[in-house]
């Protein structure tokens, strides 16, 4: 078995995978969205302290398994420096303690495996990732070839909910909460403009369509908001629709797939789906308990790594923190 760790943000996880059938035999989050809500955001020091208090009570479930674990995965690149740290900081300690090798996973190509939890994998795929910290298209020929071909030149998609929200006083995170409040609202109200609608550019944005929110939401009373989160949430998936039917003219899918946080919401999920259909492009697609950032995607991952003896010495071990994508 793997053990698997995931710091990378405000979530502590932990999770044990058997490495012959790919079964996930333990997995455990523990989430700081409380903690983290009142300041609108994650703040990164709490979030490191709340891991370091976190992730041991959860290794402690963990020991069970200690015989049959045969190498320990920690997410280490991208995601914030301080909580990264930490969970670098219990993988190393538990690779001296067990003696077993140490396997450094990329936090992007573990939502790419959450596809694959417990399931084999399929390559080739077009991915689309939308988080809280990333927007971008990659094409996924292998676990080791992975080439993105477009990202956000600024805000993210998971990111612009996460801002509107907080425009709205409505708390953290704000995508499940501007998701249920447009589901009530008229998509069609405020005309908000698709970005980049005339550039031929392959690239995503989100400033200014978080900006024009931002001056309807001043000029708005409460009741409005449900409008605005309806035609907010309308115009940010037209985008990434939009730019990816550009795409799929000179590139055509066969296996595409949305990850990441933001791909739990259902409207993107549809939209999407209606794109493929005239390519007869299957769809993959994470469980919803898995979209969000987990430890069960990182030990698929190591899983394969594993296998392909893709070790990483205890002193080569360090953290990258996220790049503003």
């Amino acid at each position: 078995m793997v053990l698997s760790i995931e710091s990378s943000c405000d979530d502590s996880a932990i999770a044990v995978t058997e490495i012959a059938t790919n079964k996930l035999v333990f997995h455990k989050k523990i989430s700081q969205e409380i903690e983290h809500s009142v300041y609108g955001g994650v703040v990164p020091e709490l979030a490191a302290r709340l891991h370091a208090e976190a992730l041991p009570k959860i290794l402690e479930q963990c020991e069970p398994y200690f015989k049959k674990i045969k190498a320990v995965a920690v997410t280490t690149s991208p995601g914030l420096a301080v909580t990264l740290i930490e969970g670098v900081t219990l993988a190393k300690a538990v690779s001296v303690a067990l003696d077993i090798p140490l396997i450094a996973v990329n936090h992007l190509t573990g939502h790419i495996y959450s596809l694959f939890i417990e399931k084999e994998t399929l390559f080739p795929l077009t991915v689309l990732l939308v988080s809280g910290g990333h927007t971008q298209v990659m094409e996924v020929r292998s676990l080791t070839d992975i080439a993105t071909v477009a990202k956000s030149m600024d805000d993210s998609f998971g990111e612009s909910f996460d801002k509107v929200a907080k425009m709205m006083g409505l708390g953290y995170p704000g995508g499940p909460v501007i998701e249920k409040l447009a589901k009530e609202g008229d998509r069609k109200r405020y005309d908000f403009t698709v970005p980049l609608l005339r550039t031929p550019k392959f690239a995503f944005s989100y400033s200014g369509l978080k900006n024009a929110v931002r001056l309807a939401v001043e000029k708005s009373e409460s009741e409005d908001y449900k409008d605005i989160a309806a035609s907010f949430e309308y115009t940010a998936s037209k985008h990434l629709v939009h730019k990816l039917k550009k795409y799929f003219q000179t590139n055509p899918p066969k296996n595409f797939a949305i990850v990441g946080g933001a791909s739990a919401n259902l409207y993107l999920r549809g939209e999407i789906k209606k794109l493929l259909q005239p390519y007869n492009a299957q769809l993959l697609l994470s469980d919803l308990e898995y979209c969000s950032d987990n430890a069960a995607m990182i030990g698929r991952v190591a899983v394969d790594m594993y296998k392909q003896g893709m070790f990483t010495s205890l002193e080569e071990v360090s953290v990258a923190a996220r790049v503003k994508m």
